[in-house]
């Protein structure tokens, strides 16, 4: 397999990249039709965390991680590293150095289907660490990976410049083509969840503020007074 390490990619909207983010990684899911998501075991290393930024990927070896030395060279402020992992691994493979130095170059945070390790100082910097574990076990820099090709991180396909958006919620990949489309998707569902809320607060039944009635009775359910009535 050739080993390479692509310096320029396209890059989505910052505009509507930010309105993804503020929309946030369950609506964007639902906008997309219910796809894109990462595995739910992707974790934030603190609560509070949220993100939204363009992809650089990185595929790196199992317990080694040369790759994201070479990444780091390759972002640019607002990217979102995203890792993929040639087989499962928790190794602890992103500490504090290499997020002082993404941190440095404007990287909003790392997506690694593998382990973090020094959560206290991460979480003290403030750089945000979606991961599949936290593990205090190092790596090595042995094996030469890629980066800036597509990679399948926690299930998900992310290609480079792909927009990635990352909160309490999990992680959701939106394609570069599709990240103006689907941000005014969001938007929709986003007004109209602000529509119905004061009605539900309100004491108003979903049942009748989505107007489920009909369908439910399409569908054949029917109500009876009592389990005598059966």
């Amino acid at each position: 397999m050739r080993t390479v390490a692509v310096r320029n990619i396209p890059r989505g909207p910052a505009d509507a990249i930010q309105a993804l983010g503020v929309a946030g990684v369950a609506t964007v899911h639902e906008a997309m039709g219910r796809s894109g998501l990462m595995a739910p075991y992707l974790r934030p290393i603190y609560a509070g965390a949220s993100i939204a930024g363009s992809a650089v990927t990185v595929l790196v070896a199992p317990g080694d991680n040369w790759m994201l030395h070479v990444a780091i060279e390759l972002c640019q402020p607002g990217d979102v590293l995203v890792v993929g992992v040639m087989c499962e691994n928790t190794d602890g493979m992103i500490g504090d150095l290499i997020s002082t130095a993404l941190q440095a170059r404007g990287v909003r945070g790392v997506v690694i289907d593998a382990g973090c390790r020094d959560v206290k100082t991460l979480t003290e910097m403030g750089f945000p660490v979606w991961s599949r574990a936290i593990s205090a076990r190092g790596t090595v820099k042995t094996v030469v990976g890629n980066v800036n090709l597509p990679v399948v991180c926690a299930g998900a396909m992310v290609n480079p410049g792909d927009a990635v958006i990352a909160d309490d919620d999990g992680v959701v990949v939106v394609p570069r083509l599709d990240i103006e489309r689907i941000a005014g998707l969001a938007r929709q569902r986003t007004d109209k969840e602000d529509r119905s809320r004061p009605r539900y607060a309100a004491g108003e039944l979903s049942l009748d503020v989505a107007g489920m009635r009909a369908g439910l009775e399409a569908a054949g359910l029917v109500y009876v007074d009592s389990a005598d009535d059966l």
